[in-house]
Order: C-alpha cells, then structure tokens, then sequence
C-alpha cells in the first residue's frame, strides 16, 4: 500500500494499451486505496488539476499536445507541489533524466515496468516530494530567521569563503550577499583589535584550530566596506559533515558600539568624580602606583600634594550648596591650570583634593607650584553674583622619603597637612616624620573623645568672676574637664581642636550648655545668691543650624531663667558671618540671654560690626592681663579695649589675673569684673557652691589658691 489514507493518482498517457496495462498493475498489487484517473493530453491534465487535489502524476513524456521537457514544465506549472513521476520509452531515457534535474522524482521505462517496480517507485516519489517539502519549509524558516533576527550572521565553506550573509550582516559590513558571496571572509569582515589596532585573527580560522565553537570575542572593531568602524562582539562555530569533518563555519556578530560606550562611561563614573569630572581616588591610587614604577626606572621623585579648603563649610552653610558645587567646580579648574597634562589633579570628597606630580625634577619645584595653587585659589571666584574668597591648606609628601606605596604617601601629605593648617592656613608644609607621631597622638584623642560622653568622663569646673568694685562673686564660667580612665586628665587645649576638627564639638557643646544650665538651676534652688552662668560656645557650634532651638530646648527643660545664662563666644564667631550673626544674638536678646565675647583682641575687629550687635560684654584675653606688670604697650591695650567698651556701653570682664599689680591696674582703669587664680582656680560644683555661700578670701588666701594652682 501507498498509504492507509486514499491516493488520487493523475495518469497522463495518449497510449491506450500502455493505459490499460498501468491500471492492471493497480488491480494486480490490490491498491484498493488508490484511485486513479486517466487523461489523455496535457490539456486534459492542466483542467483536471485546476478542479482536483491529486496526490501523484504518472506523466507520458511523448503526448501529443505536449512533448519531453515541456510535458514536464506544464505539469509543474499546473500542481508545482504533487510528486511527479514520468514514463518514458528506451530511446528517450536520457531525456528522463533531465526531467529529474528539473524536479521530476522518478522515471519508468515503458516495457519495463514490473507492478512492484510501479509502486516502489510511486511510494519513494511521494515520500522524497514530502521530504524536499519540508526541508523547503526548514529552509524558508531557516532564512527568514537569518534575515530576521538582530544579530549579523556569515557563513563561509570549507575553504573559508563566503556563503551567505544576512541583511544584517550585508548592513553593518556594506557588502550585499551577491558581492561577498565567493569571497573569502578576512576581506568581507575587516576586523581589527580594539588595543593594538591591528587587524585581528580571523574567527572562522580561530575556531578551526581550536577544533569546537569559540565565544564572543569582545574589544574588536569591525571595519566597513567604506571605512566606518563598529565596535562589535562576534563568536563563531563549525559547520561539519557526516563524518565530522568541517565543511564551513557560521559567524555571529554584533554591534555593541553603544554597549561600548555605556561601558566607557561607566569606567569613567567608576573613576572619577561626578560633580568635578576629576580622577577620584580609586583612580588617583591607581596613577600614584603607575608613577611610583616609572619614579623606580627613571630615578625621579614623585610629589602627592594634599589640599584641604580652608572655611569651605561656611560657603555651604551660609549660600547653599548650589553655590558650593560651583565653587568647588571652579577651584577644580584652576588646579588643573596650575599642572602639567602628564600630572593628576584628584577630588578626594568634600573640599579636599590631591594632586599628583610624576617625575619631579627637583623636589623644590613642588614648593613652587604649591605656592602657584595658594594663589589660584585665593584668588576671587565669582558665583551666582558672588566674589568668593578662599584659601586652601597644602601638605606634600616626596616619593621615595615620605613613603613607598600610594596609601603611605597620601596619608603622609594629609598629615603635613594639617600642619600646615595648624601654622596659620594659606600655606604648605612638606611632611616630616615627626608628624607621624603628633598624627597617631591625634587619632587617638579624636577615638577615646568619641567614647569620651557615653562613659561619663567629662565634667564641668566652675571659676568664679569677681565684681571688683564689692568683691563679690557674679557669676561662673563652666570650664570643661575630661579625665580618662588610663590617660587621666587631658588638657582642653590638646582635646577642644580636635573635637571642633571632626564635629563632636557639636554633642559635647550640648551636654556642657545643659549640665551648666541645671547646676545654675540647683543652685539658685538651694537658695544661694544670684549668679550668671557663662557658658563659651564655639564658631561651629554657634553657626550650627539647629543651635537656638537647641538652646531654647534645654532652657524649657532645666527651667533656668534665661537672664541668668551668658554665652561666650569669640569674634571669629561673629565677624565670618556678620548678617546671619546678628540674626541669632537678636533672638537671644528678645529672650534674655546674654552675650559676651571672648578673648577679645586676639581676633579680626570691625568696630562699626560691634556697635551693630546686640552684645552686654567684653572679656580681655589673659595674654593682655599677664603684661600688665611690664607697663608696656599691652597696658594701653587694655586700657582701649576698657574705654572702648564704655563707649558701648558693655561691662568690661578681665581673665586671667594672678597678681595683685595686675588687679590693682584694673581697679584702677574701672574694670568691671575679673577671673583668675588670683581669686579662685576652676573648682567642682560642691566647692563653688562653697565661695557662693562664704565670699571669696582674702588676698592671703588668694595667693594660696594661686600656689595650689
């Protein structure tokens, strides 16, 4: 049987006795399943298969309306997918086997013809056509999916040549298939390395000598027939016949020029800093170690210069940081001005920058171009209707002396650094390893401080000011103490700058204005006479945001009168920002607290600033009252900064007085108060509470206080 399912067979035969032979056959094999139709021309044939679905075509190649080959076409032409099969006679053969070149499945030679022969040959025709039909649709799928999808694709043969290319492939190369087909592949896809700029291996070639697939190859460039060039990642794999042999390959390419280009970025995000566009410091070490290998061949020094703005914060602080961003912007560009293009300028965050120089000729140089930053940076910067003036600290380290590796130098041009701020600012110091020691000595306060108000270690001395004209005590000033429990006691000066310099100058600040506030209160609740409560506040603090509604906060809840509460606070306090300071002592007036500056003289004075804040005191630095004895030119120091303050109308507070001379001097002059070890060192809240109740000594016992001292 041909099939389980009816076939509809096509006989076109103008023989007669040949037509009646091929239907015994039928009935002879029993093909009850078939059936046949018997046409005698092509004619008859053309209409036939216009009305009806026939399975195969059993096709005489010498009708009378039609002959060889034509017979064929016609056939075609009529039912272009039926099985065709054609019958011949001895002397035509060879014209039969043209007709399978043209898409005939088999042929028959009359007088020949067995009945199995005839179904054999009908049951192979049907299957191969069946076959060719499908592998006709895996082929369009196939070629549809080629043109179709996003990726380029080339094929080549054995040889290397190419095969076919897809439109894809046709696009990104400018090579259309019919021009590139026969030619070998290195000359179709120009590829060359991204690095060297080369012209990179072959892939098809790659993946014949690795004998299996190769994976996409990345950092190549594809050049275009006509010169343009797209980054692209290919992979290529083998075409192999039955026995395993390579016949061809197929490769694969596509364009990631804008995968390429993310990454870049990417990179470049990754490297450098978004706000500046300089090197951050990952790439910044990268350079330093780059530098430090080329110093090592070429014998030279390499130079790491570390910059820190000086007073960047109030910038921020005070017009935003906007206007921040775009100074830092700017003073970007002006270091980069100052260097050589083969040197990096870097942002490590915040207002601090590194700069690299490679190659230094002479460490000397470095003090030169420091001083050209200095200037860079001092120079005005206009901003958004802004002159903003800005000085910058610089601490340098020199390769191989200050360190071998990128951490050691940067961390050694920090630590000069900060030298270099602690000399005055506006200036550059080179590192010397005696700074190491005062660094280490320096972290170690800034980590025990940070511990320092959770364990309880600091407390508050009181020092008495003394009315010298009753020798009355008029109030205290809360002196902070920090005794740690292996270092014992750490004096102010060693750990007050650095809790201003790393910000916790802010909580302590805080407990030392509420501790002071309820001591106030405890002792005008044990009855004992009226005192003010001076408390010094530092810039930072001061300058601080959240600092009066701090403020208010602990007099609501300690319940001290505000009038009894007296702020210290310098003139570097109030002069860096006079408009905004005189918001905040306006406020402190209109709820009583009092004002008083601190250390004055040592600071920058505007005197038309000091009539216009609402001020109540001056205090003269202690420096002034220790030459009062020498009758030099501090005694007329003094004796202005006294007259001054009655022509404001401000009491007059001397610190510092020891001897009796000085206090004589004050007498004198009309000074209204003093404090000192003449009268009483810093004491504990139960002593002071003590001089509250009993008066301050006489004199005698004054000189003792001052020897205890």
């Amino acid at each position: 049987m041909i099939s389980n399912a009816t076939t509809a067979v096509l006989l076109i035969e103008d023989n007669p006795g040949d037509a009646r032979l091929l239907r015994e056959m039928f009935k002879e094999a029993r093909l009850r399943s078939t059936k046949v139709t018997h046409v005698e021309c092509m004619l008859e044939a053309e209409t036939h298969l216009a009305e009806h679905a026939i399975d195969i075509i059993l096709l005489d190649l010498g009708l009378s309306d039609a002959r060889g080959l034509e017979a064929l076409r016609r056939a075609h032409n009529a039912a272009p997918r039926v099985p065709l099969v054609v019958l011949t006679g001895l002397d035509d053969e060879s014209q039969a086997v043209q007709a399978l070149q043209e898409g005939a499945q088999d042929y028959l030679v009359k007088g020949q013809i067995a009945t199995l022969g005839l179904v054999r040959a009908m049951r192979y025709a049907i299957e191969r056509k069946s076959m060719e039909e499908a592998l006709f649709v895996e082929k369009e799928r196939a070629q549809v999916t080629l043109n179709c999808i996003a990726d380029a694709v080339a094929c080549t043969d054995v040889l290397g040549n190419i095969t076919f290319l897809n439109p894809v492939a046709e696009s990104m190369t400018g090579w259309s298939s019919g021009d590139a087909v026969g030619r070998p592949l290195a000359e179709v896809l120009q590829i060359l390395d991204a690095a060297s700029r080369e012209v990179a291996s072959n892939p098809a070639e790659m993946a014949g000598r690795a004998a299996r697939p190769m994976g996409a190859r990345s950092n190549a460039i594809l050049v275009r027939r006509d010169g343009f060039e797209t980054w692209i990642e290919d992979s290529v794999a083998l075409i192999n016949d039955r026995q395993g042999h390579a016949s061809g390959a197929v490769v694969v390419f596509r364009d990631v020029t804008a995968a390429h280009a993310t990454a870049l970025k990417m990179t470049h995000s990754a490297q450098h800093d978004f706000l500046t566009g300089l090197p951050n410091r990952m790439l910044l070490n990268d350079r330093v170690g780059q530098a430090i290998v080329l110093a090592q061949r070429h014998e030279k020094p390499v130079a790491v210069l570390f910059l820190d703005l000086d007073g960047f914060k109030h910038v921020n602080d005070s017009l935003g940081h906007p206007v921040g961003d775009k100074l830092l912007q700017s003073i970007a560009k002006r270091l980069v001005d100052c260097v050589r293009g083969a040197d990096t300028v870097s942002r490590q965050g915040g207002d601090e920058f590194v700069i690299l120089l490679s190659e230094v000729e002479q460490p000397e140089d470095t003090a030169i171009l420091a001083s050209r930053m200095l200037e860079a940076v001092a120079e005005p910067h206009s901003i958004e209707g802004h002159d903003l003036h800005l000085t910058t600290s610089i601490g340098i380290s020199i390769y191989p002396d200050d360190g071998l590796d990128a951490e050691t130098l940067i961390k050694n041009a920090d630590t000069a650094m900060y030298q270099a701020k602690e000399n005055g600012r506006q200036g550059y110091q080179f590192f010397k390893s005696a700074m190491n020691v005062k660094a280490v000595e320096r972290q170690s306060v800034e980590e025990n401080l940070r511990r320092a108000l959770e364990r309880r270690e600091f407390a508050l001395h009181y020092q008495p000011k003394i009315n010298l004209k009753t020798g009355a005590i008029t109030g205290a000033e809360a002196l902070l103490r920090w005794t740690h429990p292996t270092r014992g006691s750490v004096p102010p000066a060693q750990f007050i700058p650095v809790a201003e310099d790393c910000g916790l100058i802010l909580p302590i600040g805080a407990w030392v204005l509420r501790e002071a506030c309820e001591q106030a209160r405890a002792w005008a609740d044990a009855g004992l006479p009226e005192t003010t409560m001076a408390v010094n506040v530092s810039a930072m603090e001061f300058r601080n945001e959240n600092f009066l509604n701090g403020l208010l906060a602990i007099l609501d809840e300690t319940g001290l009168d505000p009038s009894s509460l007296e702020l210290e606070l310098t003139e570097s306090a109030l002069m860096k920002h006079p408009e905004s300071a005189a918001s905040v002592l306006r406020a402190l007036r209109k709820i009583g607290v009092r004002v008083a500056i601190d250390d004055f003289g040592t600071g920058y004075s505007s005197l038309s600033y000091l009539r216009k804040f609402p001020l109540d005191a001056l205090k003269i630095d202690q420096s002034f009252v220790r030459q009062l004895s020498a009758a030099g030119h501090d005694t007329i120091i003094v004796t202005a900064v006294i007259g001054m303050a009655r022509s404001l109308e401000l009491r007059v507070v001397a610190e510092g007085v020891e001897t009796l001379e000085e206090l004589a001097f004050l007498r004198t002059h009309e000074c209204d108060e003093a404090q000192g070890y003449y009268y009483s060192r810093p004491v504990v809240p139960r002593q002071f509470a003590d001089l509250l109740k009993n008066g301050i000594p006489g004199p005698s016992a004054g000189a003792d206080l001052l020897r205890v001292a």
